[in-house]
């Protein structure tokens, strides 16, 4: 389709119906909603490691936790509420089976009820003038209080919950005022984008907040509710259980395949509008440089002329109606500051709005549209989807020069992988391009070697697992033929998962930094290297501790067997426990570090020993490995030593461990203040501490403007210990490639 074609059949939609919603998709009967809880229900009963008797005690915890799902801090349900449903308490698990879900849809209709009077609510208090100087205050840990007993107990709870939220934005208006340098970024950024959102009071921006929220859960299709209702069952049978409604399934295969198609943007909701938060670099939007961050996206046109006005819509909808085919085209309605070629300037739009809706009883749209700065105006922007990869999600490399203990520079090779991706799907067809987070390990490895680092320094701090097939491949790329994970299924049969392949793409001197938060096939990898005597492990006190494997079953193709064609999501579902080569288990105490860097993540309440439902941990048999450096304790003793002494010294670290102990005083408090005299007291604390933090470091802003890794304290001390360990070793022949 032509670019004029596309820009009169735009106009024409926003003449004629733009106040009319976005073009639903066809719902879902009620036996088709059916269907999918029946064999949803079936496979987690039959298939999962721990198998559970779908009974009394099963449905009460079923029953329970679906009520927390959907009201975690226990503000929208009454004790009266609960009361009136306790009908079902005792016969969720058999009705599933059986593809009940009027519990479901019953209760999540009186949380969309509670949560509109909440908001009206909420309108209502920031009429009034507030007040900070009564002694009152919010509970901070309401997951754990009682729901409120009635509607009367019910306002009073929600009064301090608006109080809390308003104090809050009233807050940071205050400290941004009083911030001088914050003062000055905002002036040098209106005067780069005059066209930004005008200023708003705490008041609005609470109520913004609270209408997006809204949006999400006033417009959730009936799919997404059972699959809210669903994942939740999923869950009682293990935490890493769950159900992908379709749009969730899509998701979870962009972030293991690290690409999708579309137009390249990160978009967000904000007051009713999608919003550009930020571009990916060499997509489509990028390379035609008219769409830029900040801009809001109100309506989308496909080829077929099919419109789609995505005002007041979820960014979780709206995305579908972005994304399409590669090569398909989409023309986009965006609010934007560019002239250009036959622009709406906004006031004729929002007057037009206002008009429509008077003449057909539709939604105004007009009183949502933003107040902004400088002019700005609706233009049509046509757009060709096409593959985009996911560059920030992939492993990277980089070197750093890093003076040892001895005196010497070493050069450390720093590898950042934020999780073991694979493009399942590229793969199966044969695309030598596909995504494989170990193909682009051993790439950047080779690079090393060609630049003759010293030492590897993997960080795997935020790596929350992902391939176990990659967690293997990569684990080779680093040792000689051996064993590297034992795997239990569920009728207690055990195999061996090991490396045949005897070279290796990098043998020198390995560190690898972890936190609570490196988990599953990073806990694999991490533990098998650690086990044969390969690599020096440094971090928090353990990591996350998932010591399960899981499997995704694609619901749709069971359908075929019923000639349907019906989208239905996955279950991914844990099916085996994974051991180490010396028989323990990950699971729930995760892996301990040969000794430990002080961090904000050790502080964190986070893991697998803190989730509901979860395996518990056990032991088999070992098996037997070689080792790679018999010597490997008496060098990280050394190591250690040398790194606690570094600490000790270092300004970074002076730093990290006043905002540690600052977190640690602040983070087991039960509730807080909501006397604005309290509260801004204990900011203040806090900023002066930051601001001696920042006089102590002074002297290093020049090197710090160099290599923005002196931000990073842990990075750069495992870095040191890299460092240290490239100097206790003698030089290695070179590695075989593989």
């Amino acid at each position: 389709m032509k670019r004029s074609s596309f820009l009169s059949v735009f106009l024409s939609f926003l003449l004629v119906t733009s106040g009319v919603c976005a073009a639903a998709e066809r719902p879902y009967r009620d036996g088709e909603l059916s269907l999918i809880t029946r064999l949803t229900t079936w496979i987690l009963y039959r298939n999962h490691y721990r198998p559970l008797v779908l009974n009394k005690d099963f449905s009460q915890k079923l029953f329970d936790e679906y009520l927390d799902t959907l009201d975690p801090q226990r503000i929208y349900f009454t004790r009266e509420d609960v009361a009136a449903f306790e009908t079902f308490r005792d016969t969720l698990g058999p009705s599933l089976l059986r593809g009940e879900t009027e519990f479901a849809f019953r209760l999540y209709q009186l949380y969309r009820k509670r949560l509109g009077e909440y908001i009206r609510f909420a309108e209502a208090e920031c009429r009034k003038k507030a007040d900070f100087t009564a002694d009152e205050y919010w509970d901070l840990k309401r997951d754990e209080a009682k729901r409120p007993a009635d509607a009367r107990e019910q306002q009073e709870l929600w009064r301090l919950r608006v109080k809390n939220d308003r104090l809050y934005y009233h807050l940071v208006d205050r400290a941004m005022a009083e911030d001088k340098d914050l003062q000055k970024d905002r002036k040098q950024e209106a005067a780069a984008a005059a066209w930004k959102w005008a200023g708003a009071t705490p008041e609005k921006c609470l109520l913004k907040r609270l209408r997006d929220i809204s949006n999400e859960v006033m417009k959730k299709d009936r799919i997404d509710i059972l699959g809210t209702y669903l994942n939740t069952l999923a869950q009682i049978f293990g935490p890493h259980s769950s159900y992908y409604a379709p749009k969730l399934s899509e998701d979870f295969d962009i972030n293991m395949s690290l690409s999708l198609t579309g137009i390249g943007a990160t978009l967000s909701s904000d007051d009713g509008f999608i919003k550009v938060v930020s571009l990916v670099p060499g997509g489509p939007a990028a390379r035609d440089g008219r769409l830029r961050v900040e801009d809001r996206i109100t309506v989308a046109v496909q080829e077929n002329l099919e419109t789609n006005n995505l005002v007041d819509m979820p960014v979780s909808q709206a995305v579908r109606y972005i994304r399409g085919p590669v090569n398909s085209r989409v023309c986009l309605g965006i609010l934007t500051d560019k002239r250009g070629a036959n622009p709406l300037p906004l006031n004729s739009v929002a007057t037009f709005l206002s008009y429509f809706s008077r003449l057909t009883g539709s939604t105004d749209y007009s009183r949502v549209f933003p107040e902004w700065r400088g002019n700005i105006y609706l233009r049509p922007y046509v757009l060709t989807r096409s593959k985009v990869e996911l560059v920030d999600g992939g492993a990277k490399g980089r070197i750093r020069n890093v003076r040892s203990s001895d005196g010497g520079v070493r050069r450390v090779g720093v590898l950042e992988l934020p999780s073991f991706y694979h493009d399942f799907s590229a793969v199966r067809r044969g695309d030598a391009n596909a995504r494989r987070c170990s193909a682009d390990v051993a790439r950047i490895l080779r690079k090393f070697n060609r630049e003759k680092v010293d030492a590897v320094l993997i960080d795997l701090r935020l790596n929350g697992g992902g391939s176990l097939p990659e967690a293997l491949e990569m684990t080779g790329l680093f040792i000689k033929r051996g064993p590297i994970v034992q795997v239990r299924t569920a009728d207690k049969s055990i195999e061996v998962e090991a490396d045949d392949d005897p070279g290796m793409v990098y043998g020198g001197p390995l560190v690898i930094l972890t936190s609570k938060l490196t988990a599953s096939a990073s806990e694999i990898f991490t533990a098998a290297l650690q086990d044969c005597s390969r690599a020096i492990v440094v971090g928090d006190s353990r990591t996350f501790g998932k010591g399960t494997i899981l499997k995704v079953e694609e619901l749709t193709p069971h359908f075929r067997w019923l000639a349907r064609r019906l989208p239905a999501g996955s279950v991914t579902f844990e099916t085996a426990m994974f051991y180490r080569i010396t028989g323990d288990s990950v699971q729930q105490l995760g892996i301990t570090p040969d000794f430990k860097l002080p961090s904000f993540t050790e502080e964190i309440k986070v893991g697998e020993m803190f989730l509901p439902h979860h395996l518990p941990w056990d032991q088999i048999r070992s098996v037997p490995c070689d080792h790679f450096d018999t010597d490997i304790k008496r060098k990280a003793k050394l190591l250690r030593e040398a790194s606690e002494k570094r600490i000790k010294a270092s300004p970074e670290y002076t730093v990290l461990e006043k905002r540690i102990a600052n977190y640690r005083e602040h983070k087991n408090r039960n509730r807080i203040s909501l006397q604005e005299s309290k509260r801004w007291a204990e900011y203040r604390s806090v900023k002066e501490m930051d601001e001696a933090a920042d006089r102590l470091l002074s002297g290093d802003q020049e090197l710090r403007k160099k290599d923005k890794a002196l931000g990073d304290p842990v990075l750069t001390e495992a870095a040191n210990i890299a460092a240290d360990y490239a100097a206790m070793e003698r030089p290695r022949l070179p590695a075989a490639e593989k």
